[in-house]
């Protein structure tokens, strides 16, 4: 049980973020959330927390996420960060625009909440952080160009922070999912995992939970797939 500890998570009102939020409620932490659409506000007072609508591109928001947490709990132990859908297109025909804006939804949406939550984690003597990143990310489809492409540069990332802040107790670790349930199932997408079905949000909150545990004490900077073996058939 992590009674008493804190949790925030963005992007969070619906998906394996909402999942997310939801089983780190039962497992005990207090609850932040963040979602563009009003879903993570009112979630996390369903589960006895607090949020903010707002977005993760957003350093003001997310700001407003923090101060929340800080001035009902004082204090932050968890980080979990979500994200949205980016562009997709022909990767010749992907605009600079839209590249950036990759960047946006499935890096800096990250970044920005680390930058945030890590002062904070290394003032109070720990912390753990988990990314939801994607099983693309180092076997990249052409069905997903920017977030592969910049979920790559947060796998980087996270070595390099696992590099400078274990040493301080925070610890950081991406989570992988293949095909899961939230989004739309088709029979070819499953064929493709060895496993044969989707995967479920819960399972992804389920492996989050644990990365967040004590039991992951000794885990930093690594990228961990829930993929049914996708990355296995490869």
């Amino acid at each position: 049980m992590s009674e008493g500890k804190v949790a925030l998570i963005t992007a969070g009102g619906s998906g394996m973020g909402a999942a997310a939020a939801r089983k780190l409620a039962a497992d005990g932490y207090r609850i932040a959330v963040l979602s563009s659409s009003g879903k993570g506000e009112a979630l996390a007072k369903e589960l006895g927390g607090v949020g903010v609508t707002g977005s993760n591109q957003s350093n003001n928001d997310l700001k407003r996420l923090v101060d929340l947490a800080m001035e009902q709990w004082g204090r932050i132990d968890a980080l979990v960060n979500s994200a949205g859908h980016g562009p997709r297109a022909p990767i010749l025909e992907i605009s600079d625009e839209d590249w950036h804006k990759g960047m946006e939804v499935y890096f800096l949406s990250a970044v920005r909440p680390i930058r945030l939550v890590t002062p904070i984690m290394e003032a109070q003597g720990g912390g753990a952080i988990v990314n939801i990143s994607t099983a693309w990310a180092f076997e990249p489809s052409p069905m997903f160009p920017t977030s592969a492409v910049a979920r790559a540069g947060l796998a980087s990332f996270t070595k390099i922070f696992a590099d400078i802040y274990a040493a301080k107790n925070i610890r950081m670790n991406n989570v992988l999912p293949g095909w899961i349930d939230s989004l739309p199932a088709t029979e070819e997408r499953r064929d493709t995992v060895p496993m044969r079905r989707y995967g479920a949000s819960e399972e992804i909150a389920a492996t989050i939970a644990f990365l967040l545990s004590e039991g992951a004490g000794y885990i930093t900077g690594q990228n961990i797939r829930v993929d049914g073996g996708i990355a296995r058939s490869v």
